[in-house]
């Protein structure tokens, strides 16, 4: 009985501790090749011509062929990965007025997209 109620105890501290953990912590680093995946996934191809990914030739969006190297993301970001990410994630928060859709796409896609958008030179 008593083995039960401290194996019980040590359960419950340990969910509560895994449930405590910093979400940065396990967070996992971003990973190019996952990010191609994910541009697959959302569709993005479905816009825009991405190197490296096969898709329609359409062209509603910019390509992305070079956007690394690009200053500026939307016309009024700094290039950088947060700004990125923001801009996959939320596009109508950045510029309302934008025809990119909000794809629903989470932080941890978002940020291995850039990681791949980021390899674009």
């Amino acid at each position: 009985m008593i083995a039960r109620r401290i194996i019980s105890i040590a359960t419950l501290l340990l969910a509560i501790t895994a449930c405590s953990k910093d979400p940065a912590e396990s967070r996992v680093d971003a990973n190019p090749e996952r990010g191609k995946i994910a541009l697959t996934q959302y569709a993005c191809h479905a816009c825009h011509v991405i190197p490296g990914i096969t898709g329609s030739k359409v062209f509603v969006g910019p390509q992305l062929d070079g956007v690394a190297s690009r200053p500026m993301i939307a016309g009024n970001l700094p290039n950088n990965t947060e700004n990125l990410v923001a801009w996959i994630r939320h596009p109508k928060r950045i510029d309302p007025l934008t025809a990119m859709p909000d794809m629903g796409v989470t932080e941890e896609h978002a940020r291995d997209m850039a990681a791949y958008l980021s390899t674009l030179k």
